[in-house]
């Protein structure tokens, strides 16, 4: 069946993180993982302690570089493995393990500043929390914006006030909408990041959560699938409690579902989550990451669907309040 997308080149009916960095950089582009060794204010008791209790001891950032590396090696030997495979690619420095905002200006400057010089690096991405980005942080990716291509990831994972304290995220949906607000007011990128599959949730819950994010101005978002990993509080939580995992088919209807409900122009920077085969403890289907985008490429074509689908217009950019579960 023909692909009539306008956000595509190829057989995707979904705007791919590819697509948009052809079209933004006319060139592959890759983005190396940093570690540059930041804390969280879910860890050391600002707003909590522990953590999320699905992330692992490298805060999210297990395929980020070896935080006992410089910065610039980390970035290096990312660079040599990618260019191995894309001989012309351009590259993004992405600062990935735990709250990449969470420090003094000076710090943060002293990690960022490096790569903004750098001939080889085109633009640095920032994964971060709502609640970690202070005016003076603000101004300063203000700053950056003005310099080199930014993007600023926030961590949402779900819109239902019940799940965050389950998994003990420590955030509250207004200062997420508050920061995506304030960061498009100055015109720096904003990708979500949000979770399916964390426990309890329900389809319709999990849809709840991207018509949500569909009213706000951003520019991406990425779908994980909710990972157990070895050695976190979630692993002893579904080992007491064992709630409902879901099956890969469970999972590949919901995420295209969940692209219909999405505008178009909004790209698409991940639809499963990529664990370290070594740690994953459930589900073991999550390191078949090839296949599950296989499948569903194959199911919007053989069902004719498209991201946006499901998009009425007149729910575009509303700031209301919103009930959380």
């Amino acid at each position: 069946m023909k692909n009539n997308f306008i956000y595509s080149n190829d057989n995707k009916r979904y705007h791919t993180l590819t697509y948009y960095y052809k079209r933004k950089f006319n060139a592959k582009v890759c983005k190396v993982s940093l570690n540059a060794n930041f804390t969280c204010p879910n860890i050391d008791g600002k707003v909590g302690y522990g953590g999320c209790i699905y992330c692992s001891k490298l805060g999210s950032g297990d395929y980020a570089g070896d935080p006992k590396e410089s910065l610039h090696e980390q970035f290096e030997k990312g660079k040599i493995t990618m260019q191995k495979k894309w001989p012309t690619a351009k590259f993004i420095a992405y600062f990935q393990a735990h709250t990449n905002t969470y420090a003094p200006i000076e710090k943060l400057k002293t990690c960022f500043e490096p790569f903004i010089k750098r001939n080889d690096c085109i633009g640095i991405s920032i994964a971060t929390r709502s609640d970690s980005i202070t005016d003076e942080c603000l101004n300063y990716l203000e700053d950056i914006n003005k310099r080199t291509f930014l993007t600023v990831e926030l961590g949402l994972q779900t819109i239902h006030k019940n799940t965050v304290k389950l998994i003990n995220r420590c955030s509250n949906l207004e200062d997420f909408t508050s920061m995506v607000k304030k960061l498009r007011q100055r015109n720096i990128n904003v990708v979500v990041h949000i979770i399916n599959g964390l426990p309890y949730e329900t389809k319709e819950m999990m849809l709840e959560t991207i018509k949500y994010l569909n009213k706000l101005d951003i520019n991406g978002v990425k779908i994980h699938m909710l990972a157990i990993l070895k050695d976190t509080p979630l692993e002893k939580y579904y080992q007491k409690n064992k709630f409902h995992i879901l099956t890969k088919d469970e999972y590949i209807n919901i995420v295209i579902e969940q692209l219909e409900y999405l505008r178009p122009e909004i790209t698409i920077h991940r639809l499963t989550e990529d664990p370290n085969p070594n740690s994953i403890i459930e589900p073991t289907w999550l390191t078949k990451k090839i296949a599950i985008l296989n499948e569903i490429d194959k199911l919007m074509s053989i069902n004719n669907i498209y991201q946006g689908d499901k998009v009425e217009e007149n729910i575009l950019y509303e700031e209301k309040a919103y009930e959380q579960s």
